[in-house]
């Protein structure tokens, strides 16, 4: 005890200060509306735009793509379906 005041409590009081504003801080930050934080939705491009990707020929349907697909990924060949605005 030094000069009347209870050490051991004023520190106690202290620290729950700290942990209610470190509290208070992750909930804001949890909470917010963060925009950067928000995922947008990926957008079709066309077939140009896919940077390495070759692309390959245009299936009729979704079916025909998935068809493609099991037979690129059979050969051991690294394969992506994606809809293009190309069609």
């Amino acid at each position: 005890m030094l000069g009347g005041i209870d050490n051991g409590l004023f520190l106690q009081s202290f620290g729950g200060f700290v942990v209610l504003a470190l509290l208070i801080l992750v909930l804001k930050w949890g909470f917010s509306s963060n925009k950067r934080l928000i995922i947008t939705p990926i957008k079709a491009g066309k077939k140009d735009q896919y940077g390495l990707l070759k692309p390959l020929q245009t299936p009729s349907n979704y079916i025909e793509a998935q068809m493609s697909l099991q037979k690129l990924t059979d050969a051991n060949i690294k394969a992506t379906l994606t809809q293009t605005l190309d069609g």
